[in-house]
């Protein structure tokens, strides 16, 4: 007969032994298992709460497949399409709003409220996501075995994007370019481009050109590249105008005209006051330089110079100013062979005017 006091000490082994089996048998969980997990969840919860739903909840529950020991059903999609989408209207809904309140913010200046933007919306979307990570209740530290993985796609695959990222960053933090400015970027070709900034994204700078192109360049190359910006520090540019005009002219009265013409533009400031200098004795003309500033570069520099030069056009006209054009005189040496030829020259010069002259008669 077995002692009491024995039974019960197998009888609690077997327990313990029944337990760690249990634990031991229990399968390693994963993020789609735990989303399934945070959906049945939120099953139960609707279901309780509203009993009509629920039945709904149960019906689109029954329809499903499981893969690799994972039950997936048609509520399980639909709650996590539902989270996903939330997420997304979360993120743009609060990120809207942090934008219309950093813009009534008036003690930040462009590059500022830009940098603030962007530092909150990569802030508001990182905390959507942990949201909606929670409310599936997955399992961060289950995801710990795709971060290598996943830190090596970034490394090839992401590497010049978030090379732009942070670029576009630095250039906000610096304050070396800004929406609005009026820069001249040229690349490792050589080709330049022309216009003004109206957006600085994340990945590129939108520049408009003044023919409504837009030319998106990468943030990347506004930092390798040399950049010329006309309005960093200021927004006046000095434009040179070139003119020449003959030798025999008023020179006085020349230069009087010149900065008549560029005082008649409007876009022209009046301070600094235009100026007129004289720039060098050329083969055929007096050249000179007229130097204007304007203080709106983005809307042109091509048609200022062209106004000023139609205006002095009119001004010449009406003063007899001469504008010259290349001259050249041929001094041609004499020589025996060459006296020979401008002989031979008039002989047959004369010879045709003769023959000419004849009448019918004659020749025959």
């Amino acid at each position: 007969m077995a002692n009491p006091v024995e039974a019960a000490d197998e009888n609690a082994s077997g327990d313990q032994s029944a337990q760690s089996g249990g634990e031991t048998a229990t399968p390693e969980e994963n993020p789609a298992a735990e989303a399934a997990e945070g959906a049945e969840a939120l099953k139960e919860a609707v279901a309780d709460t509203t009993p009509t739903v629920g039945s709904l909840i149960e019906q689109l529950d029954a329809w499903g497949f499981t893969v690799m020991d994972t039950r997936f059903s048609v509520w399980t999609v639909l709650v996590v399409v539902l989270v996903i989408l939330g997420i997304f209207l979360f993120a743009r809904i609060t990120t809207a709003l942090a934008k219309s309140g950093l813009k009534r913010a008036t003690k930040l200046d462009v590059s500022q409220r830009l940098l603030a933007e962007k530092v909150l919306t990569v802030a508001l979307w990182a905390i959507a996501i942990l949201i909606g990570i929670d409310i599936l209740g997955i399992d961060l530290t289950a995801l710990a075995v795709f971060s290598g993985a996943f830190g090596l796609a970034i490394g090839f695959g992401l590497q010049k994007t978030f090379g732009n990222l942070i670029a576009g960053i630095i250039l906000l933090m610096d304050k070396s370019i800004k929406p609005g400015d009026v820069i001249n970027i040229a690349d490792q070709a050589g080709n330049e481009t022309f216009g003004q900034i109206r957006k600085i994204g994340i990945r590129a700078v939108s520049i408009t050109t003044r023919d409504e192109r837009e030319y998106l360049i990468p943030n990347e190359n506004l930092m390798i590249n040399q950049v010329e910006n006309w309005s960093y520090s200021s927004r006046k540019v000095r434009m040179q105008v070139p003119v020449g005009v003959s030798y025999g002219c008023d020179m006085k009265l020349s230069q009087k005209l010149m900065l008549d013409a560029a005082k008649a533009c409007k876009r022209v400031l009046k301070s600094p006051a235009p100026t007129v200098w004289m720039a060098e004795y050329g083969d055929s003309s007096v050249n000179f330089i007229i130097h204007c500033w304007i203080n709106d570069p983005e809307m042109g520099v091509g048609n200022v110079k062209s106004e000023v030069l139609n205006t002095l056009w009119d001004l010449f006209q009406e003063n007899d100013i001469e504008i010259p054009f290349p001259q050249r005189d041929l001094n041609l040496r004499g020589n025996e062979e060459f006296q020979q030829l401008v002989a031979a020259i008039s002989q047959r010069v004369s010879g045709k005017a003769d023959g000419g002259d004849k009448g019918p008669a004659e020749s025959n």
